[in-house]
């Protein structure tokens, strides 16, 4: 896997891309207009977008109608030298539709302890936490 990064403006706005070509604009928040999100959204959304992936595939594959998937992370940052690395991470899962609560708490489960390679990666130094609301209802 290999993504690129170019610098499109005399600051700090960056265009990445993957292998796949798809663009995504990366910027400092410290400025007054931002362009993109930050390194660390970034990384938020990486680990809601990887197990929305999983979450879903797994209740299709168990003939569950998702009508709506919303995912809201949250990181709560430290203080490490200068840097201010993610201390802990905790997703809300919030699934619509004709789901059993049994299976949509066990396709979080498999996302979040054996697939999403995202979690698994931060898993040794963020403490990730998750839930599960299905129907407005939390399981």
């Amino acid at each position: 896997m290999k993504v690129t990064l170019n610098r499109i403006n005399e600051d700090y706005l960056l265009e990445g891309k993957g292998e796949n070509n798809i663009s995504v604009l990366i910027d400092n928040k410290t400025n007054d207009e931002v362009h993109g999100a930050s390194p660390m959204e970034l990384l938020l959304m990486a680990v809601g977008g990887c197990n929305a992936i999983d979450i879903i595939y797994v209740l299709k594959k168990q003939r569950q109608v998702v009508d709506s998937y919303k995912v809201e992370v949250v990181g709560t940052r430290e203080e490490v030298r200068e840097a201010k690395p993610f201390k802990s991470i905790h997703v809300t899962v919030y699934l619509e539709g004709d789901i059993a609560p049994a299976k949509a708490l066990r396709a979080a489960s498999l996302s979040f302890e054996k697939y999403c390679s995202v979690s698994i990666t931060l898993e040794k130094s963020v403490k990730i936490t998750y839930e599960v609301v299905l129907n407005g209802t939390k399981i």
